[in-house]
This record gives structure tokens, C-alpha cells and sequence, in this order.
């Protein structure tokens, strides 16, 4: 029996090249990998259904499955896992020393329904009780114009927003002392450039990231895999074989983390920092599956839906094609 011909749209990191580069098959399945950023592939993905698999923000998904109206079905896979602390930044002259000082204030984001933007503002809800409604947000590109939401907000109204015009930057705003914040998706140029107007609300944000981990097991998701939904009715065993082969191609990128000839060669302080997650979060840090990764699928279930994208608080088991 022939293989099944499927697209699949992912971006190249070393837990996605084994399958990019042909070392690690899915079972029953020829895969044409679409090689793209994730900027581009999701907007494609949500709007036309363009592929037939995808890595997809785990944030628009779950906002989908609140609201009833998804058209894909997911495995465990996550891709792509990043702490947020260093990712809020406020400008030096704004009288922001400490989160609770963000109340009031003019902040920007590329995306306020960005799986990024949700786990932000989800942290600073339950950490330091800061909520959506506490700030006058503002939509727009960090330094190049950005097109509205894929997904419509449909925020309450209590919840004040302003999206940019396109001749405007959040970043320009920033510098200009139009906004007293950004939270960030990338780093933004200027604080790369070093400008004295832009610093990190966390200078710290590793020790506190890491208590932040003892203390709640959450390591964010930022990005899922999901079968688009008329694929896997007819062909439901898909998400089992393209979950077994994300799988095999992380674990050769794991491996590969302890290579000591390779780090000799390039970068010997990676070695401690590995030992330094090992100690922290232990050696499954990167895994896939439900339950290893529940208490960051718990956290976004809830986050969206008190933040007013989603309708109801989505449960992990909803997440997932069975038996994942």
C-alpha cells in the first residue's frame, strides 16, 4: 500500500531538521515539508487551512477550541517553549520599577492573542495581580507595520485597545515616550542597539524564571502540531504516526545536546548551562506528551478564557487527538 502524501509546514529547529532532512520518517506517510517562519506559516494555516499539518500557536488553538470552531485536531507536540519574564521591557524614564507599577500604563504588544501575550499577561494576573483591564494597550509592529488579528479578539469592553496606524511603531512609540511598555514577542532592535531609553522589567528574569518553575511546573508552550480536521476523520491514525516521528526527531536533537566533541568545537559553556536545566528541571525538560507538560496546558485552558478570548476554561484533555 502506497504511502499517504501529506504537506507539513514547521520551522527548522534542531528538534524538526531529522524529519526536514530525511532521518526520521513518519510511518505511512511521504511528508512535503513546507520550511517557513512561524510568522507566515500560521497566518496561512488559520485563514485558508493551506496545509494539511502544521506547527500552530498553541494559543490560537486553544482560543478555537473554546469557542467551538476549530478545524484542526492536535497532538502533543511542543514545539517551541520560551519563559516570558525577559520579554516585557518598560521604558527607563516611565517610573516602572517593579509589575505592580504597570497599572495605568501605555503598553505595546505585537499581538495581545498571541500564545506569547497570553502567557505574559497570565503570569502577571496570578503572579502579581495585573490584569488585561489594568492597562491601555497598544496593537502594532514592533519596528515595521503589522496586519490586524487572524483571530477576532472580541475582548470586553472594559478592556481599552488602540491599534497602531501604519505609519507608527510600537518601538518608534517607545523611544518617543508614547508607550511606558512593550511586551515583546522578539527583542526589539532598539534595546539590541542599546538604547538608554529601553530596559527589562526582570534584569534577573533567570533566577526568577527559575523559581517561578519550582514553584508552579509551568514551562510555557508556545507552539502545538495539529492535523487539519478533514485529514484526520479520514485518516485518523495520521496523528498517531506524525506524533511517534516529532518525537524521534527531538530525541536526536536531545542527544545531540551532550555532544562534547561538537561544544568543544563551538560553545564549551553550553555544557554547564545544560547541567544547570538538568538540575533545575531535569533531563525530560523538552517533552512531549500530556501529562509532562499539563500544568503549562492548564495554565493556558484558564489564561484564555479569563482574558475574554475564549468562552469557557478549555481542559487539557480536550487538547488532543485520543490516546496521545
Amino acid at each position: 500500500m502506497a504511502n499517504l502524501k501529506l504537506t507539513l509546514a514547521c520551522w527548522d529547529y534542531d528538534r524538526t531538521r531529522p524529519l526536514i532532512d530525511g532521518r526520521v520518517k513518519a510511518e505511512g506517510i511521504d511528508l512535503d515539508i513546507k520550511v517557513m517562519r512561524p510568522r507566515e506559516m500560521f497566518p496561512r494555516m488559520l485563514e485558508k487551512k493551506e496545509f494539511e499539518m502544521s506547527e500552530l500557536s498553541l494559543g490560537s488553538y486553544v482560543t478555537l477550541k473554546g469557542r467551538g470552531d476549530c478545524p484542526f485536531v492536535a497532538v502533543p507536540v511542543t514545539l517551541s517553549k520560551i519563559f516570558r519574564h525577559s520579554c516585557i521591557y518598560v521604558r527607563t524614564d516611565a517610573g516602572i520599577r517593579t509589575p505592580h507599577d504597570l497599572r495605568g500604563k501605555r503598553v505595546g504588544t505585537t499581538q495581545l492573542g498571541s500564545t506569547g501575550a497570553v502567557f505574559m499577561n497570565g503570569m502577571m494576573q496570578h503572579e502579581y495581580g495585573v490584569g488585561l483591564e489594568d492597562i491601555h494597550w497598544f496593537i502594532g509592529g514592533l519596528d515595521s507595520p503589522t496586519s490586524r488579528p487572524v483571530i477576532p479578539l472580541n475582548l470586553p469592553a472594559k478592556i481599552e485597545i488602540d491599534f497602531l496606524p501604519s505609519d507608527q511603531t510600537l518601538e518608534g512609540m517607545l523611544e518617543g515616550g508614547e508607550l511606558d511598555a512593550l511586551y515583546a514577542l522578539y527583542i526589539p532592535g532598539i534595546f539590541q542597539k542599546g538604547s538608554p531609553r529601553i530596559a527589562r522589567l526582570f534584569p534577573n528574569y533567570y533566577e526568577i524564571e527559575q523559581d517561578y518553575y519550582r514553584r508552579t511546573g509551568i514551562f510555557p508552550i508556545m507552539h502545538t502540531v495539529v492535523v487539519r480536521d478533514d485529514v484526520y476523520r479520514e485518516q485518523p491514525w495520521v496523528a498517531g504516526s506524525i506524533y511517534k516521528a516529532f518525537c524521534a526527531a527531538r530525541d536526536l536533537a536531545i542527544d545531540g545536546l551532550y555532544d562534547t566533541d561538537a561544544l568543544r568545537l563551538s560553545l564549551p559553556w553550553l555544557i554547564s548551562h545544560l547541567e544547570e536545566t538538568w538540575r533545575v528541571m531535569g533531563k525530560d525538560f523538552w517533552a512531549y506528551g500530556l501529562e509532562p507538560n499539563r500544568p503549562a496546558f492548564e495554565a493556558i485552558g484558564q489564561y484564555v478564557y479569563e482574558q475574554g478570548f475564549s468562552p469557557r476554561v478549555v481542559k487539557p484533555e480536550e487538547l488532543f487527538a485520543p490516546n496521545m
